[in-house]
């Protein structure tokens, strides 16, 4: 990897071996550097003035190129050049990659690669392009300018097609000529990465389309009389969904099956599996599976699709009976629901006999606690995400107890549904003073008589 040079520091000829080439221009290697300007005793400034001894503002110039031809100093042939705002384009200059890859700074635009280099472990019969395809690969985001002899466009032209911007002539350089051609390469190049961004872009858009319908799929819910909400917010260091998922589904007996779950980790591969998860939670719970049958099972299929021995799972499943007063509840590693309800306030419900996330404990147990909702309830499932907000500027998180009176309080303001999530999650993204970290996913079952 190229040693990062500060920005702002001028490199001198003796550190990138051009001592001889700058004293030969008429100043001395202490005060010489590889920049275009230092390569003349007068140089003219942005006033059009010229001056005896050359002051260096990196911050000046626009444009800064890197040379890389084996003999320089035997035969300058970048001359003076300006950029289109009339500023001098800065030239730094190596004989051999290895230079190159020690003055390939952030603030190199372009790149003028002699052909004729000898790439480092391959002879000329190898590839006559060797040099460039390693310069590329050295550089990948930098322009890239091929320079050759004049009776050999061919190979310019093969130069362009394997990766280079644009090639030149080696006997035909002049100052606007090689000026134009740079800024051409550099905004090419430009164009290049911000095409790939916009098709990468619209590549993750798609697998984002994927694995939402995969990870927050419609409610089969028909005929019952239950209302059902859901809110899902990415963690803001990720652009695609990470490994939470939810699935809620009424089964012929009229009991509603819900669960949310989170996979460990952040990344396509989690995300894939807790699609993995859900789909097949919702297969077993048609086929009549539930509590540690299903979980059981569910483990199974984790331990088989999981890329790491090291990846778990979290998981609370619900089912609530056709009347729709009791419920039974599993917890496997995961945070325990909120009941509120008129008249009594929001609580969470008992998660002493939480079992192990999926994945752990070969041949664990999860025990199915039966509880009692009432009448008329709003049942919330969440992922830890939020509850792991930081409250203020301090390290303090939310945590269940923050959660819980929150929701308390948002509930006697008479929100429900849509509005009562989408308030929790907006209140939580504000007390963490901008977006978390994590994933958010939060699904809210309302019985209403």
């Amino acid at each position: 990897m190229p040693v990062p040079i500060p920005r702002q520091r001028t490199i001198p000829a003796v550190e990138s071996g051009q001592a001889q080439a700058a004293s030969a221009c008429g100043g001395s290697a202490e005060d010489s550097l590889t920049d275009a300007s230092a390569q003349a005793p007068r140089t003219p400034d942005t006033a059009g003035n010229t001056t005896d001894k050359v002051e260096h503002h990196p911050a000046h110039t626009n444009l800064t190129l890197l040379l890389i031809e084996d003999d320089p100093a035997g035969s300058p042939i970048v001359p003076d050049m300006l950029d289109q705002a009339g500023k001098p384009i800065r030239v730094r200059t190596a004989r051999n990659l290895t230079e190159a890859e020690r003055l390939l700074t952030d603030d190199v635009h372009c790149i003028l690669l002699d052909l004729a280099l000898s790439a480092p472990g391959r002879s000329d019969s190898d590839d006559e392009l060797a040099v460039l395809r390693h310069v590329l690969e050295l550089a990948p985001r930098h322009a890239v300018l091929a320079l050759t002899a004049s009776g050999d466009a061919e190979r310019g032209a093969e130069a362009v097609r394997v990766g280079a911007q644009d090639y030149l002539f080696r006997d035909e350089l002049d100052g606007r000529l090689l000026s134009r051609a740079i800024r051409y390469a550099v905004e090419r190049k430009r164009s290049e990465s911000a095409e790939r961004r916009l098709a990468e872009g619209k590549l993750r858009a798609q697998e984002n389309r994927r694995l939402e319908r995969g990870l927050l799929p419609t409610p089969l819910l028909e005929g019952s009389s239950l209302r059902f909400a859901a809110r899902y917010r990415p963690g803001r260091s990720r652009a695609l969904l990470g490994g939470d998922f939810y699935d809620v589904v009424r089964t012929p007996d009229g009991t509603v099956h819900a669960m949310i779950g989170d996979v460990c980790g952040h990344g396509p591969d989690e995300a894939a599996l807790g699609v993995e998860l859900r789909i097949a939670w919702r297969a077993l719970t048609l086929a009549g599976l539930c509590g540690d049958q299903l979980l059981g099972t569910l483990q199974q299929v984790l331990e088989h699709e999981r890329a790491d021995d090291e990846i778990f799972a979290t998981l609370c499943t619900v089912d609530i009976a056709p009347d729709g007063r009791r419920a039974g509840l599993c917890l496997a590693g995961h945070p325990s629901p909120l009941l509120a309800g008129p008249g009594r306030p929001a609580r969470l419900l008992p998660y002493d006999n939480n079992g192990p996330a999926l994945g752990l404990l070969p041949g664990a147990r999860w025990p199915r606690m039966q509880v009692e909702l009432g009448a008329e309830w709003s049942l919330m499932l969440y992922t830890d995400g939020l509850i792991e907000g930081r409250v203020g500027e301090g390290g303090e998180r939310l945590g269940q107890e923050g959660m819980t009176e929150m929701v308390r309080r948002q509930f006697a303001e008479g929100l429900r549904g849509e509005r009562l999530l989408q308030a929790a999650v907006n209140e939580v993204r504000d007390l963490n003073g901008g977006e978390l970290t994590d994933d958010v996913a939060v699904l809210l079952l309302d019985r209403v008589p």
